[in-house]
């Protein structure tokens, strides 16, 4: 892997600056650049402001800022881009302007520097026609606002060589985002159904068909979103909607910009005015023609992107779920209107438009990925990657991790598996919905099912001849952290947090969290976690032994990609004071003692928050979790109270409410 340390952004506009905060916050040194420097120095105030107001909000503390801005150094000389790993163009969106900078950067930049284009619009391989290296030039399209929104599409164009989109990927990894992989088509994958979805709400209102504030609210309902189509052009700037539509009329009539759009941008020259209507004050048959006009559109569309295989299904779904914050993708809603549906819509806008209809969504077109196998060597790397969901273990995944990991596991060349997350977590527990959903249909069966069958498949991964690594790069809680104590070794970045939440949500891990721990960490300190829910940083994990080592997240992607060697474990540091007093107190002492004020061991001011941390806890839940950790029978020991937990209102009360405060009433 390229040494990617040094990165330059040219543009300081509310793009460039943006990037430029996100790339300095993950620890790269960063040139921001324009062609005047009054332009940097807004820009350099502008991320200022940004991380004063992350200070403000107790997101960063005022030394971290200064380490932050210490990390960007500002210049209005191409030449100081010369030393750059990776240079990021982020102008405005001018063909000319930005062919003519990267003639100016051609002459400038080693042959070896990756040379990127943040357009939305303009095709990759065109921008690079001229270029001597266009083998390393590639297409980085981020989001709005850059410094938060994690998506990134990486668009390879025709000469783009496979060793540059590596590099992105770990770029991408590297600086805090998720990326998804598309063609060098217009409009790449989110701005291909995105742009028209906005397009077509014009078309609605210019057919008097319903007002601004009636399809905002209809468009909020359907899709489950927070702002409508005219809120959202008005919060990204309504020309941007109109450049942006005009260079997808290449793909038809479709396409057209609408006529009212045109006139709002240069006529009317003002935002949209957005009327207020309740939802559920629009009479139903105007409720259903532009629901179905909406989503006509964004199936018709994503269906072309599908058949012209732009993308996988996956990345279709996540460039919506985690670019657009929608809380369902377009992959999702088709899944859950059906194939009949979906083709019956695609048909009414292809009726409309007088367009050939794409072909029709087949089932297998909507399979999505969840965890990944990639292979280097003998090393295979496992990665479950729903970034868009923390990776949250669900029956899909769980399925799909299986099968990914049977294959790994009867590879006679693989040697060593590896286990990790993409995004911000490695895993984030379970998924809480189906969980929900099913104890509210009585259906207990089907979790039991599920956690049973999650059980064999982690056994099977604990049992393994080969070598099994877990790399946790980010939260691992409950069956996150069960999972990676199936492996033969843990590394942790510096960040990764780790729990066992399950009390405090009214239930106790069912994947074998108390049980595994006991073999690294023995019972009483297994009891502290389980019961308490302490959160534990890497350092802290290692210290008492619960992972192997700490390592950083450029040595976590090496390991993974196989370009790095799996580092032996670190000798097991000495337990602190703290630990000493926890791991002896509960070698000797229960739950209830805690609750009962029984304390020879702790200091006073411990045992208050220790005994202040319990009686938050489900009482049902502790109590079975306690007996199981003293039992040690192993993980399968955990099915057998399963339905009774989860029968509890103490668990519907705590599930249901997560990550707020609750009391519950041990029922």
């Amino acid at each position: 892997m390229k040494n990617l340390k040094k990165i330059a952004v040219i543009g300081a506009d509310t793009m460039g600056s943006a990037l430029a905060q996100k790339f300095a916050q993950e620890g790269f040194d960063v040139v921001l650049a324009d062609r005047e420097m009054h332009f940097v120095e807004k820009g350099l105030d502008g991320i200022k402001n940004t991380l004063q107001q992350g200070v403000e909000r107790r997101l960063f503390s005022p030394e971290q800022t200064s380490e932050i801005l210490g990390r960007i150094t500002g210049s209005e000389n191409l030449q100081d881009l010369s030393d750059r790993d990776i240079v990021i163009e982020a102008i405005f969106e001018d063909f000319a302007a930005k062919t003519a900078l990267f003639k100016q950067l051609a002459e400038i930049l080693p042959a070896e520097t990756v040379l990127a284009t943040n357009t939305s619009s303009f095709s990759v391989s065109e921008l690079a026609a001229n270029l001597p290296h266009p083998e390393k030039f590639i297409g980085l399209h981020y989001f709005y606002h850059a410094a938060k929104n994690r998506l990134v599409e990486i668009v390879p164009g025709e000469k783009t060589a496979a060793e540059t989109i590596e590099t992105c990927r770990a770029f991408a990894h590297l600086s805090g985002k998720d990326a998804i992989t598309c063609k060098d088509e217009n409009g790449f994958v989110v701005n291909r159904f995105f742009v028209p979805w906005l397009n077509e709400s014009v078309r609605l209102l210019q057919e008097g068909l319903a007002a601004t504030g009636e399809i905002d609210a209809v468009c909020m309902k359907v899709f489950k979103i927070g702002m409508g189509p005219f809120a959202l052009m008005n919060a990204t700037g309504v020309p941007i909607a109109y450049h942006a539509q005009k260079t997808l009329e290449v793909f038809g009539p479709l396409y057209t910009v609408a006529e009212g759009l045109r006139r709002q941008v240069f006529d009317i020259k003002t935002d949209w005015l957005i009327d207020q209507v309740e939802a559920n004050s629009i009479a139903t048959a105007k409720e259903q023609l532009i629901g179905e006009r909406m989503l006509g559109v964004v199936f018709f569309v994503c269906s072309q992107i599908l058949q012209e295989e732009i993308c996988t299904a996956t990345d279709l779904n996540r460039g919506a779920r985690i670019g657009l914050r929608w809380s369902k993708g377009p992959v999702n809603l088709m899944s859950r209107f059906g194939l009949a549906e979906v083709n019956r819509l695609v048909q009414n806008i292809a009726a409309k438009y007088d367009v050939p209809p794409p072909a029709p969504i087949q089932q297998n077109t909507l399979e999505m990925n969840f965890v990944t196998l990639e292979k280097h060597g003998a090393l295979a790397t496992l990665t479950i990657s729903k970034p868009e969901d923390m990776n949250a273990l669900n029956e899909v995944v769980i399925r799909q991790l299986a099968e990914k990991f049977d294959e790994a596991d009867q590879d006679p060349e693989v040697e060593t598996i590896i286990l990790t997350g993409a995004g911000k977590a490695f895993v984030a527990g379970a998924d809480i919905r189906f969980f929900i959903d099913n104890m509210r249909k009585d259906d207990l069966q089907e979790i039991y099912n599920f956690t049973e069958f999650g059980q064999k498949v982690l056994q099977r991964i604990d049992n393994s001849a080969k070598n099994i690594v877990a790399l946790i790069n980010g939260l691992a809680l409950g069956g996150g952290l069960e999972l990676a104590l199936c492996a033969d070794k843990i590394f942790a970045v510096e960040n990764a947090v780790m729990a066992f939440p399950e009390t405090g949500i009214g239930i106790y891990p069912g994947l074998g969290g108390t049980q595994r721990p006991q073999r690294r960490i023995g019972k009483a300190l297994t009891k502290y976690l389980v019961g308490t829910g302490a959160m534990l940083s890497a350092a802290k994990a290692a210290q008492i032994g619960l992972i192997d080592a700490v390592i950083s997240r450029r040595q976590a992607w090496q390991i993974a990609t196989g370009s790095a060697p799996v580092p032996a474990a670190a000798q097991k540091a000495d337990l602190k004071n703290n630990s000493l007093a926890l791991a002896a107190y509960f070698s000797s002492h229960s739950f209830d003692d805690v609750l009962q004020g029984k304390n020879d061991e702790l200091d006073e001011a411990e045992f208050a928050r220790l005994q202040k941390n319990l009686q938050c806890k489900a009482p049902i839940a502790l109590k079975i979790a306690e007996q199981l950790i003293d039992e040690a029978r192993g993980p399968v020991s955990e099915l057998e109270h399963l339905k009774t937990i989860f029968a509890t209102e103490d668990a519907m009360t705590g599930l249901s409410n997560i990550g707020r405060k609750v009391t519950f009433q041990g029922k």
